[in-house]
């Protein structure tokens, strides 16, 4: 939604989609929010828990099944496995993505790791066009007055154009914006703790083509996981900005990280926004 000031002051029950980078703040941001009585939708939460719960579960049940002692009980129905997302540990929908690479690392071949992707991006999808329902959800059966969006990273990576006019069409859509010490700090975090990550499909086979090359690898096994997600992470980072700056001039606004940094609570978010609704196009 694009707005003026008076009529963001007069939207009485307001929907932000927070986008940018993780680790930059959204989540945050949300945190305070939920405060005051916004409703917070994880979009990642509602991948794990909604459209890739089985997907997650039949790959962790596949894992135990290895062990003789779990195969017995899990085929005797003695123990059962479930899931526990939360929106603040996520880390089942990471694990499933998983990385490419050695097998004996834990890591995935490509038509596998390929598979997995594409889940991830039909997961994304699905769970951003559900913003409308749960804005409804969110006021009319848990009774809170407004709502925040909090979506995943990879939002810009998923080529669907369509996802985009859903959530402008219903939402404000608030890109944050990295300056250069937050992408320095960004990367040096995934570099050191390197984490699966969504790539897009033209992205992913052109990198690791350069990788292969650049390595003298000529299997996908022979990868070494984390080092591969390490080389291409600086790589993915950079391609996504101008693809976030695109989605921001063309349905929303941008802040940068130091202004969300300062919020507190919503008085500071609103007083933002309107700041941002101020500036000359």
């Amino acid at each position: 939604m694009k707005f003026d000031i008076e009529q963001f002051r007069a939207w009485d029950r307001k929907s932000v989609t927070l986008l940018g980078m993780s680790g930059i703040g959204k989540t945050r941001l949300a945190d305070i929010l939920r405060r005051h009585d916004w409703f917070h939708y994880s979009g990642d939460y509602r991948i794990g828990t909604r459209y890739l719960d089985e997907s997650i579960l039949d790959n962790i049940k596949g894992k135990a099944m290895q062990v003789p002692f779990l195969h017995e009980l899990l085929r005797s129905d003695s123990i059962y496995i479930s899931n526990n997302i939360t929106v603040d540990n996520l880390a089942p929908v990471s694990t499933f993505l998983g990385k490419l690479g050695n097998p004996e690392r834990d890591g995935l071949s490509l038509r596998e790791f390929k598979r997995r992707q594409d889940l991830h991006r039909q997961a994304e999808i699905a769970a951003m066009r559900d913003v409308p329902e749960f804005i409804c959800k969110a006021q009319g059966l848990y009774g809170y007055r407004h709502f925040i969006n909090d979506a995943g990273g990879s939002l810009c990576e998923l080529d669907d154009e369509h996802t985009l006019e859903v959530l402008a069409a219903y939402t404000l859509i608030v890109y944050i914006k990295a300056s250069a010490d937050d992408e320095e700090e960004l990367i040096r975090r995934a570099v050191a703790d390197p984490k699966p990550l969504y790539y897009r499909e033209a992205f992913l086979d052109a990198q690791l083509a350069e990788y292969m090359r650049e390595r003298g690898l000529e299997y996908v096994a022979l990868i070494e996981p984390d080092d591969f997600v390490r080389w291409v992470f600086p790589r993915l980072f950079y391609a996504r900005i101008p693809r976030y700056d695109a989605i921001a001039a063309r349905y929303g606004y941008t802040v940068t990280r130091e202004q969300i940094a300062a919020v507190r609570d919503e008085r500071d978010f609103c007083a933002l926004v309107e700041s941002v609704l101020a500036r000359p196009d």
